[in-house]
């Protein structure tokens, strides 16, 4: 199951979820603000995502992530802990500077992987990208 998800708030589209699948890794493109509102209807079907699938690892693209808060950091936790429970590892990559200072502060670069991009990310797991 892949698909893209746009989460709304007050008519207003505010995070779009992009999820696609190559091999066992589960790549997930962000696009908008991730905040309390957003984090748990994003947590929910990033859950689906996963349950559905043979997935082992993650990928996420947060370049076009414009504003995080601790909720978001929270359901990145969440699909970290996930992913570890399968053997597997979380990578981010394409990161912007400002995500990455709440990155940084958070401390999640002590458990999850930075990568400059999808293919270095793929390359990193192992899958050969194309």
């Amino acid at each position: 199951m892949k698909g893209y998800w746009r989460f709304r708030r007050g008519g207003k589209i505010v995070l779009q979820a992009n999820f696609t699948i190559k091999q066992n890794v589960l790549i997930v493109r962000l696009e908008g603000e991730i905040d309390h509102h957003e984090a748990k209807y994003l947590r929910k079907t990033w859950q689906e995502q996963m349950s559905h699938q043979n997935i082992q690892h993650v990928i996420v693209n947060v370049e076009k992530v414009s504003f995080m808060d601790s909720s978001g950091i929270g359901v990145l936790l969440g699909r970290y802990k996930e992913v570890a429970q399968r053997g597997g590892e979380m990578v981010i990559c394409s990161i912007t500077e400002p995500i990455q200072r709440i990155f940084d502060l958070s401390g999640l670069f002590k458990i999850i992987q930075l990568q400059e991009d999808e293919e270095d990310a793929l390359s990193t797991l192992g899958v050969v990208a194309s």
